[in-house]
């Protein structure tokens, strides 16, 4: 069971003095993540759009005895991406980690949807990792060395109402990632990939994200805390296994979707669509789509009061072969059991 700032003792320094990235560092999971490795004592280029915010997270990270290099920019941006990967690598030497956490949703029905509200969820949420991956790359292969940890979403196996883009988004980024998996081990490369899908967590998003709906938007389920899902990142990037699945629910969508996805369909249809309205009147907002927000800026959400400080975290390869030989094993017992009747 992995719980919040819950690291094996000897392995709590392992970042310290190693060049790390973190996209969207500055809420959420991104400066969860940013801030794990200011503790662990390592040297930190943070990107986000928001300036004053990037620059606190910078504080927190030198007051825990970390470094921190705070570089406002859009993911979507590609040569911006690029630029600053290189300004990390002149400040605080070559790069070892590079942690794509950026996003950006909407809570609309697809009827409701604009062209560039999908282009915009697109360019941040799936292009904006590629351009990291990208620039990590080019850095990466020079030494021969490095890990990518690409953070991902149960969303990526199932989409459910109301958030399409962010889940075709997350979708893509799978099908990229599984691409370049192919071709590092082709290559035999010790650059290491790896992904982190993640169940709802209770990030500021569900306070600024663009709205079309009736209701304020909350997680689907009871979500984790980010500091929870921080530590998942932390555990992989040390252990850069295929893929981690972080929470029982993230491994219940993956399976179910893999063997019944009617029958997810019929479950979203009738659990996810009210699962993601709080109760409370909302009203459409223009959210941090385009443009940054003021105000807001940290690691949690609107639901600290319900949120899980800890989650199970488990390795996908292992947990499906453990699904698969359960299914074998219980047709194995039915067979057994129809013969003797």
């Amino acid at each position: 069971m992995l719980k919040a700032t819950d690291h094996a003792a000897p392995e709590r320094r392992r970042f310290k003095g190693r060049v790390a990235v973190v996209t969207g560092a500055s809420a959420g999971v991104g400066r969860a993540t940013a801030l794990a490795l200011g503790r662990e004592g390592a040297r930190v280029g943070l990107i986000a759009r928001n300036a004053q915010a990037l620059e606190a997270v910078a504080g927190q990270i030198r007051a825990a005895g970390g470094e921190a290099l705070a570089l406002p920019l859009d993911v979507a941006d590609a040569a911006a991406v690029e630029a600053a990967a290189e300004q990390v690598e002149s400040r605080f030497g070559p790069l070892d980690l590079w942690v794509n956490a950026a996003m950006v949703t909407v809570f609309s029905p697809v009827s409701e949807l604009e062209p560039d509200e999908v282009r915009r969820v697109t360019e941040v949420t799936y292009l904006g990792s590629v351009h990291g991956v990208l620039a990590a790359l080019r850095r990466m292969r020079r030494r021969g060395r490095g890990t990518i940890v690409q953070v991902g979403s149960a969303l990526a196996f199932r989409g459910i109402p109301l958030q399409s883009p962010y889940c075709a988004a997350k979708h893509a980024i799978r099908g990229f990632v599984s691409s370049l998996r192919a071709e590092l081990k082709h290559e035999r490369s010790r650059i290491r990939l790896t992904e982190v899908h993640l169940p709802g967590v209770n990030t500021p998003q569900f306070g600024w994200a663009r709205t079309k709906i009736p209701q304020q938007p909350r997680p689907v389920g009871q979500p984790c805390r980010p500091e929870v899902a921080a530590d998942a990142i932390l555990r992989a990037a040390r252990h850069p296994n295929r893929d981690w699945w972080l929470g029982s629910a993230t491994a219940q969508t993956v399976l179910g979707q893999a063997v019944a996805p009617a029958l997810m369909d019929r479950i979203m249809a009738a659990k996810a669509w009210e699962g993601q309205f709080t109760g409370q009147p909302g009203e459409a907002r223009p959210g941090n789509l385009f443009e940054t927000v003021a105000e807001g800026h940290a690691v949690s959400g609107p639901f600290a009061a319900e949120a899980k400080g800890e989650a199970m975290l488990t390795e996908g390869p292992i947990t499906r072969m453990a699904a698969v030989a359960a299914g074998a094993l219980g047709f194995m017992l039915l067979g057994a059991l129809l013969a003797r009747r």
